[in-house]
């Protein structure tokens, strides 16, 4: 006797990240230097102290998929931070792109890197065209809901930052062009240095101490706590490598 097969959940007939990968062949856009090295400084110094590193993603030019009935429409953020979803442990199981529906979880803040192309897009003044997707304001404020929008123009040294209100994004008063998220105990500020050998203003997160470290800095911190160490050894007769 013929039984129909029971249909599929719609959980198992979309797309995955396999098949909706974020190197996407003659696609442009994709990142110059500066949004290389920024995004490396974001994620190198967001280090939230009341979230679990283990369910924290920091994402990078990583194709945000974001509407299950449009699985062909995307967003790439140049930086963006999720709270509560697993980081990937082996590498095989590093993302593709980010697919709302295979994840469950909206990202927790967004961050744009303006150029003169995407300011129209980023800062909601572009309006829909007709049968194109939403803008990336629409997908972030309406559609996603991100709590946090921050938009960093390095050719004018301005950083604006949103933050959802009421279903609207509302800008948030920033005091040294910076500001605070209380969700994750860190802020967010414009920094004045050298990083990766680049002199400039970086946006770069902090804590209540002050700009957090990166991982040079950390170990050049190491490196002088040994030299200490060592010359106090010598001071008291020691020989430091023989100890």
């Amino acid at each position: 006797m013929y039984e129909p097969i029971p249909p599929r959940s719609p959980r198992e007939t979309m797309p995955t990240m396999y098949d909706l990968p974020s190197e996407l062949v003659g696609e442009s856009g994709l990142p110059d230097e500066f949004h290389c090295i920024q995004a490396d400084l974001l994620s190198e110094t967001c280090q939230p102290s009341d979230c679990d590193p283990e369910e924290l993603l920091l994402a990078s030019d990583l194709n945000l998929y974001y509407d299950p009935r449009h699985p062909q429409w995307y967003k790439r953020p140049d930086w963006y931070m999720v709270l509560g979803v697993p980081r990937a442990t082996e590498q095989e199981d590093l993302r593709l792109s980010y697919l709302i529906w295979q994840e469950g979880i909206s990202p927790f803040l967004v961050v744009e890197l303006l150029s003169p192309d995407t300011e129209s897009e980023d800062l909601g003044k572009r309006l829909r065209e007709i049968n194109q997707p939403p803008t990336k304001w629409q997908v972030y404020e309406q559609i996603l809901r991100i709590p946090y929008y921050v938009v960093y123009d390095r050719y004018e040294n301005n950083l604006r930052a949103f933050k959802i209100f009421g279903g609207r994004y509302e800008a948030i008063a920033l005091t040294d062009s910076r500001f605070w998220l209380d969700e994750v105990g860190l802020g967010l500020g414009l920094w004045q240095g050298v990083y990766q050998g680049a002199l400039g203003l970086w946006l770069r997160w902090y804590d209540k101490s002050g700009w957090l470290p990166t991982l040079a800095e950390k170990a050049e911190a190491e490196g002088q706590r040994a030299d200490r160490l060592a010359a106090y050894l010598r001071s008291q007769g020691y020989d430091p490598d023989k100890i």
